[in-house]
């Protein structure tokens, strides 16, 4: 659905149009997580906000779209997450030009990652909530696989080079083997969520996570 893409050919955003969309993200993160993305309406969001329905329709042409848009932002932030644990904790290890790290090592340093990884359960929720809207709508679907599959290249492009550089590759098509993770932290939120399981995000998946890249992964 062409309305719901993110605009890429819009001019730069003045800095009051950014802090104007700014919190209208922010305020349907809290809407869509309490209310669901479904039963949340343009009304609620715009008043969380503090702004008129009018403010609104000025900024995203509907709910969907404003949803696509707090996803990007998430994505962009996960990704420079990921990014600052590689270049944190792994660089050091290895160096510029890549060196071997034992399975002690891996494991070590893939922990250190997830702790710099965001542990707001909200996302979540909306996300959970976004992937039934658009496993039932064809409309959105379309827009929902093209959001996942970007995401996805991104995030095993990053991986890959970071495996790369400690002298791993995975045994498995890349991007199939971090879908695999990604669904493993996935499930792993949902059952935290489900048993009121207020551990750290790191501290859940200390164990699982690394283990799993290991099993997916060899030495080269």
């Amino acid at each position: 659905m062409e309305g719901t893409a993110l605009r890429e050919d819009a001019p730069v955003e003045s800095a009051r149009r950014q802090r104007t969309r700014a919190r209208l993200l922010d305020a349907a993160f809290d809407v869509f997580a309490e209310q669901g993305v479904k039963a949340a309406s343009v009304e609620t969001i715009a008043e969380a906000a503090g702004f008129t329905r009018g403010a609104f329709y000025s900024n995203f042409s509907s709910k969907e779209e404003l949803f696509f848009a707090l996803m990007e932002r998430e994505k962009v932030m996960r990704i420079q997450q990921l990014d600052a644990g590689v270049e944190q904790y792994l660089r050091p290890l290895v160096g510029d030009g890549g060196v071997e790290l034992d399975d002690g090592d891996v494991i070590r340093t893939i922990t250190r990652i997830l702790e710099l990884q965001s542990d707001d359960r909200r996302w979540w929720l909306v996300q959970s909530e976004f992937l039934l809207l658009a496993l039932r709508d064809p409309a959105i679907s379309a827009d929902f696989l093209r959001y996942q599959d970007s995401f996805f290249q991104e995030l095993t492009e990053t991986v890959v080079a970071a495996l790369a550089s400690a002298r791993r590759r995975f045994t498995i098509d890349p991007e199939e083997g971090v879908r695999i993770i990604a669904e493993l932290c996935a499930n792993g939120e949902a059952r935290a969520l489900l048993a009121g399981d207020e551990r750290p995000f790191a501290e859940r998946l200390s164990q699982t996570v690394p283990a799993i890249l290991l099993a997916l992964t060899e030495r080269i």
